[in-house]
């Protein structure tokens, strides 16, 4: 039953719980590490790792999105961002690494990424991430999914993800043509990724429009301004347990399409990993930890997608630090910090030895406690 509690007269809240505030119980059998895998699967992709990047100009390039992709892992690639705007982004992104806390960053960001997108730059792209041998994944902006569809799929991805702050399939609008997602999504024929949503209605109704997966979360972290501007917060743990139980509640409906849940957002170390997953999530998207890679592209500084924005910009321009090793080093270790930003999956897996799971969908399973 779910906790309510009373904050005034007339009004009630629903208690949720942050990723911070449960911790995973052990059962009584453990497992050997190498007995364990963390293997993922999206419709007919397969990937060793349950990582999807975030895709943010700061840790996806198209070089970025291949080297993930070899990795075992998601690159997704932002078509509306600096690499579909400019020939060679490379000195736009040098300059913004250098920029500090101090430095008028936000409206930097609005003036480069003012630049009109380029349709043929997003065809180049797409082939730069093909030929590298991956996945090719995309994401596009419900505003902008109509206008760009034409030229991404003509262009050939083969994950569509379709992400904004907050994605609904009953968008409302009296001046535009508002995108039905359902419409959209069954005249396509490859699997779409929609989100963020925050609760159970949003995520069973972006189900039934055929999404193949579904992102929980606004990508939340100690750099996002979602909070103090829109007054928006994501209780994660809470999000991605309400979001799994209208999987389960889809699954019996349809009489068994499995729909993957992609928790994004306060997911910063390896444990955070393990207790999204814990709480029901396919994978996770990472934007933060993968800007602490060697080959990032903002060089160790780090943005959200929506920090841009020009008239609202949701989301700090951030230095998250010097880089802390290759892509390899911070997905798989070995790690010299005991800080668990190092060897995430590697940190994952050794959770899921500890409590005795073979793969990702039984470790779903996993005991939890709140402990604060």
């Amino acid at each position: 039953m779910r906790d309510v509690v009373e904050i005034g007269l007339g009004k009630t809240a629903q208690r949720g719980y942050h990723l911070d505030d449960i911790a995973i119980v052990p059962s009584r059998r453990t497992r050997d590490v190498d007995d364990v895998s963390t293997a993922w699967q999206l419709d007919a992709y397969p990937f060793e790792i349950p990582c999807v990047a975030h895709p943010s100009d700061a840790t996806m390039s198209p070089a970025t999105a291949v080297a993930l992709g070899r990795q075992g892992g998601l690159g997704v690639l932002n078509v509306e961002g600096l690499w579909t705007r400019y020939e060679n982004p490379t000195k736009i992104l040098e300059e913004l690494s250098t920029l500090d806390e101090e430095a008028p960053a936000t409206r930097r960001l609005q003036e480069v990424y003012a630049e009109p997108i380029r349709p043929d730059l997003i065809a180049e792209r797409v082939r730069a991430i093909r030929e590298g041998g991956v996945t090719v994944a995309v994401r596009v902006s419900p505003q902008h999914t109509l206008a760009l569809a034409p030229v991404i799929l003509d262009a050939g991805v083969d994950i569509l993800v379709i992400q904004g702050t907050l994605v609904s399939a009953e968008h409302v609008s009296t001046t535009d043509e508002p995108l039905n997602l359902k419409e959209f999504i069954a005249d396509l024929d490859l699997p779409v990724i929609a989100g963020g949503c925050t609760d159970y209605k949003t995520a069973l109704h972006l189900m039934r429009t055929g999404a193949a997966g579904v992102i929980v979360g606004v990508g939340a972290d100690e750099w996002s301004t979602t909070d103090t501007v829109l007054g928006i917060r994501v209780p994660m743990a809470t999000a991605i347990a309400d979001a799994a139980a209208a999987r389960r509640d889809y699954l019996d409906e349809t009489g068994g399409r499995y729909v993957h849940l992609i928790a994004d957002g306060d997911i910063q170390t390896s444990g955070d990993i393990a207790k999204a997953l814990g709480c029901g999530a396919d994978a996770v998207m990472l934007g933060e930890p993968l800007s602490l890679c060697e080959e990032a592209p903002g060089m160790g500084a780090w943005w959200h997608s929506a920090a841009s924005h020009p008239k609202l910009p949701r989301g700090a321009f951030g230095v998250a630090g010097e880089p802390l090793g290759s892509m390899e080093k911070v997905l798989y270790g070995p790690a010299d910090e005991p800080d668990g930003q190092l060897n995430l999956f590697g940190g994952l897996k050794r959770a899921m030895a500890k409590c005795g799971y073979r793969d990702v969908k039984e470790f779903q399973r996993v005991g939890l406690v709140l402990d604060r």
